[in-house]
């Protein structure tokens, strides 16, 4: 993106180095993450930061609109609703697809998810670079000129809400079976947050506990919330001794209903230059005939799972509940950054926390993803290389 940075990291890049990189990330925990490790930054030129920034606040007005709720009501009716939901997320996911338009670098909103992403991940990601690369002491990952501390700061307020660390776990299905494990392990390593399976935790009345590396059962006071509904669904082995719709007394960081609240339900409200043309399908007076151009998406899949990237008209046709899906016209990704043998296209996930307390979200950080493929998801961009995750750097 700037080209005087990315001449100077692929003039320093060898393959020694990034086999540094991963081997220096797989050092910490003595495990090596599942999913690809992109070989380089992507390097955010000035006007796409304010670009990126300037969509993003425009999606958070809507998620602020004091109807947001009434507006998003439908979607819980179509998934689980849980009790005790809170004023607002406590994290905000916004994907944006480095596109072209009308021969201009231009973000296009892809989705956004009320959720948490692989925010303990990144920062270490960063300082793993900086390690085979100096000159990246220049730019930072933050939105906003932090520490390193300081930005753990803020992800320790958000997830734990002042509670002690040992009455707020860590949330997931199976955590050492998931993609994300290595975000888990700079959670417990750098916040203090106990890992916990749900199958873990055990319920006394309206109360939960988890059992310490003791065997002590702990009293849950915040739940950071990792659990993917989809997922639960498809588990039925699983023996849960609570039910997430049950009535609890225990704080969220991140309800789960704002997975579903924030999510491609609100797509179709978005206009403007940054955002895409999106229909929910229920809605759609008739199929277009040039669905070439278009993409069928289920509305709270994970992962990029039941997209279907070549449209037909009998696949419309099948679905039957159509008010779970979306049908959104694709956009022209822009092969933006130089690899060594040709370029690469990205995807940029602002990422937002939002405190208890505070009036409005903070654009904290970011991750990017490379693709060579048609699409940016692993299944894309199998046996290529600059492809994967990695991070987006500013200027400082």
């Amino acid at each position: 993106m700037i080209s005087k940075y990315r001449d100077e990291f692929n003039s320093q890049f060898s393959e020694d180095k990034y086999q540094a990189l991963k081997e220096d990330i797989a050092s910490d925990f003595d495990y090596t993450p599942t999913f690809r490790i992109g070989e380089t930054p992507f390097f955010i030129s000035k006007e796409l930061k304010s670009q990126l920034i300037e969509g993003c606040n425009q999606v958070i007005a809507l998620i602020q609109r004091n109807d947001f709720k009434t507006l998003t009501n439908k979607s819980l009716e179509l998934n689980h609703n849980v009790l005790n939901e809170d004023d607002h997320t406590n994290f905000i996911a916004i994907d944006f697809g480095i596109c072209e338009e009308e021969g201009k670098v231009i973000p296009k909103l892809i989705e956004v998810q009320g959720f948490p992403s692989l925010f303990n991940y990144q920062n270490n990601l960063f300082e793993k670079f900086k390690k085979q690369y100096p000159f990246l002491n220049g730019f930072t990952p933050f939105v906003h000129n932090i520490s390193n501390q300081e930005y753990l700061k803020i992800l320790e307020e958000v997830i734990c809400n002042y509670h002690p660390k040992e009455n707020v776990i860590l949330l997931e299905i199976e955590p050492e079976k998931q993609n994300t494990k290595i975000d888990f392990y700079y959670c417990k390593r750098d916040l203090g947050v106990p890992i916990v399976c749900v199958t873990e935790i055990v319920k006394k009345e309206n109360q939960l506990f988890y059992p310490n590396e003791k065997g002590k059962l702990i009293l849950i006071k915040r739940i950071y919330n990792r659990v993917i509904f989809d997922e639960l669904d498809l588990r039925k082995d699983l023996k849960l001794n609570f039910h997430f719709t049950d009535d609890l007394d225990v704080e969220w960081a991140g309800h789960p209903n704002w997975f579903f609240r924030i999510s491609k339900f609100i797509l179709p409200y978005l206009k403007g230059p940054y955002f895409i043309e999106t229909t929910l399908l229920s809605e759609l007076n008739e199929i277009p005939e040039d669905l070439e151009n278009y993409v069928l998406k289920p509305l709270f899949s994970f992962s990029g799972s039941g997209v279907i990237f070549h449209v037909k008209k009998e696949d419309i046709e099948a679905i039957k509940e159509k008010e779970l899906y979306i049908l959104q016209k694709k956009v022209n990704y822009l092969p933006i950054i130089q690899a060594p043998d040709g370029k690469v296209k990205v995807e940029v996930r602002m990422l937002c926390t939002w405190k208890n307390d505070d009036s409005a979200p903070t654009i904290l950080c970011n991750l990017a993803r490379l693709s060579r493929g048609e699409m940016i998801g692993v299944k894309f961009n199998q046996d290529k290389d600059w492809v994967g995750g990695t991070i987006g750097l500013f200027e400082k």
